[in-house]
């Protein structure tokens, strides 16, 4: 992500281009634009025919007493307010129903960008700021376009128009109006840059908030088990008070924007004004006239002043904006290939790992796996066995292709996993992870998370055969009963099971179980174990155990350490052959 000190110093102008990211999600919707750009018109021409009507009134009405002159004057006063009130409720609805519609096209496409965003992405990056900009930015950006955009645009029209007919209404008093424009202008250009930092840098703290926010509620359990409540509880409002810095130094700079703006704009105009009145003194001109002038010179003040107070949201919708572009323009480095190859059919579900070199991008000084090498034959039963940072789960995180080897290759069947479509070998590999991941939804479609279109008596086999059915029928709504978030309603074991259950649905010809019974009792325990083992049946499968006594029974175990493979077989010979395996042996089996 880019430093908050490299943005401070772009050009506003580059900070207000982000905005143009917005034009294909509003141009989608051109009937609602042209609807809200007409009705814009419509109501800007009837407020600007308003001082044509009072001049009328005043010239015309007032000097020569025709009572049916005023009479019609104030007809059509009442009928331009209604077209008014007609025109700006339709403005209303077009323009904040394209910024919601809008608004919602974007969230579609920023979540399905980031989803989509590689592992080693979501390993920089913190989810509370994306979720901050999910929410807390796009709130931003939809305030902008659904009213922020409306009052600017309509203030632009009523400053234009407001300044052609003062124009028309008197050059002289116009052409004093003029001297004095860049008096008003060159102050809030200059200090708008200000305005502009403070803004982003408000939307940073808060996205701040949002992580600390989010880490600490999904660890709640450790929060309360080290009695940290207090601690975290100070740390977030210490982040919140960072935040309410920045949000005070912000509102400052704009509340001194609108005023000094206000404050500018209107002594010009009182200073137009002046001079006008000493004209109708002088009888140069009438009162009417001076009148139509002031009519409209208060309106362009006034729509002036409503740029400066719209100028301050603008800024801050530009640095969300900016936010949200910058997650748009992330690319996965993992990605499907141009061109990509297909797995033979039928498969043989053989894995290779030839020669494989891999640092993590976080920890490039120490690598992971060094020149690996490993052979699975299909239908094979194969153990990571070793220490705590021997390359076990890199082995699976590299098969899932989670990240590519720096050099080196891995196939499965022959093919290269680069060369293959991501959604292709996924496919064809069931994960059951060591941490448990549990969604906020039924039992049911917590197992049918392994295969979205599987029938309820698939899910209700799956369950079987992971020895979940039991403990979830017997939930108070059966496999519709809703988990809660993180699986809270069910024991560690119970959430491994349905793990199992998820990676059994998916009926994939490869298994990676990721210390699969770890969360077990020693009953269930051994029955998952034949539940997995007759899962395994016909099927490659890769294993990662900590307890020995879990794939004993493997095809092959392969010790590992410092990312390399020290010795390869069977139980037996392993124990024979000595080294590592036989010390991890002897100290748990003694135990």
């Amino acid at each position: 992500m880019t430093e908050p000190s490299n943005r401070d110093r772009k050009r506003p102008t580059r900070q207000l281009a982000a905005l143009g990211a917005l034009w294909p999600y509003m141009r989608r919707h051109r009937a609602l634009a042209a609807g809200w750009l007409f009705f814009l018109a419509l109501s800007s021409a009837a407020t600007l025919a308003l001082p044509l009507a009072v001049r009328n009134m005043i010239d015309r009405g007032f000097a020569s007493h025709d009572a049916a002159l005023i009479n019609g004057t104030f007809i059509a006063l009442f009928v331009l307010a209604l077209v008014l009130a007609i025109s700006t409720a339709a403005r209303y609805f077009c323009i904040t129903l394209l910024g919601e519609r809008a608004i919602a096209a974007l969230r579609d496409l920023l979540y399905s960008r980031i989803i989509r965003l590689d592992v080693a992405f979501y390993e920089k990056t913190r989810v509370g700021e994306l979720i901050s900009r999910l929410g807390t930015d796009t709130e931003v950006v939809q305030t902008l376009i659904g009213s922020s955009v409306s009052v600017a645009l309509r203030s632009v029209v009523m400053v234009i128009g407001a300044a052609a007919l003062m124009v028309w209404t008197s050059p002289r008093l116009a052409g004093l109006t003029a001297l004095v424009i860049p008096v008003v202008i060159v102050p809030i250009a200059l200090y708008g840059r200000r305005l502009t930092r403070l803004s982003r840098s408000n939307q940073d703290r808060i996205a701040d908030t949002s992580a600390i926010a989010n880490e600490t509620l999904n660890a709640v359990h450790a929060v309360k088990a080290y009695a940290r409540e207090d601690i975290e509880s100070a740390r977030y409002a210490e982040a919140v008070q960072r935040a309410l810095r920045a949000a005070q130094k912000r509102i400052t700079a704009r509340a001194i924007l609108t005023g000094g703006v206000i404050v500018l704009v209107f002594s010009a105009v009182t200073l137009v004004l002046w001079a006008g009145a000493r004209d109708v003194l002088a009888g140069t001109i009438n009162a009417g006239l001076v009148t139509q002038f002031a009519l409209y010179a208060v309106m362009a003040a006034g729509s002036v002043g409503a740029l400066g107070g719209v100028w301050g949201d603008v800024l801050r919708a530009a640095g969300s904006m900016g936010r949200i572009s910058e997650l748009l323009a992330e690319r996965p480095s993992i990605a499907d290939p141009a061109e990509p190859a297909h797995l033979p059919v039928p498969a043989r579900d053989e894995i290779a790992f030839e020669h494989v070199e891999f640092r993590y991008p976080t920890r490039l000084d120490t690598p992971a796996l060094h020149d690996f090498n490993l052979r699975i034959r299909a239908g094979e039963t194969v153990a990571l066995v070793g220490p705590s940072g021997a390359g076990k789960s890199t082995v699976f995180n590299l098969l899932l292709r989670f990240h590519d080897p720096q050099r080196g290759r891995i196939t499965l069947d022959g093919v290269d996993l680069r060369a293959l479509k991501l959604a292709e070998l996924r496919g064809a590999l069931a994960l059951v992870p060591q941490e448990t991941v549990i969604f906020g939804a039924s039992a049911g479609d917590n197992i049918r998370f392994g295969c979205a279109d599987a029938d309820d008596e698939s899910v209700r086999t799956a369950a079987r055969a992971a020895e979940a059915f039991g403990f979830l029928s017997e939930q108070p709504e059966g496999f519709a009963t809703e988990l809660g978030e993180r699986g809270v309603r069910l024991s560690g074991g119970q959430r491994q099971r349905v793990a199992i259950a998820r990676a059994i649905l998916k009926d994939a010809p490869v298994l990676l179980l990721d210390e699969a019974t770890s969360s077990l009792d020693a009953q269930s325990e051994a029955a998952i174990q034949s539940a997995l083992e007759r899962a395994g049946r016909g099927r490659t499968t890769l294993v990662i155990a900590h307890r020995l006594a879990t794939v004993q029974r493997a095809d092959r175990i392969v010790v590992m350490d410092q990312g390399r493979i020290i010795a390869d077989g069977s139980h037996d010979a392993l124990l024979r052959e000595g080294g590592l395996y036989a010390d991890l042996a002897r100290l748990q089996f003694a135990a």
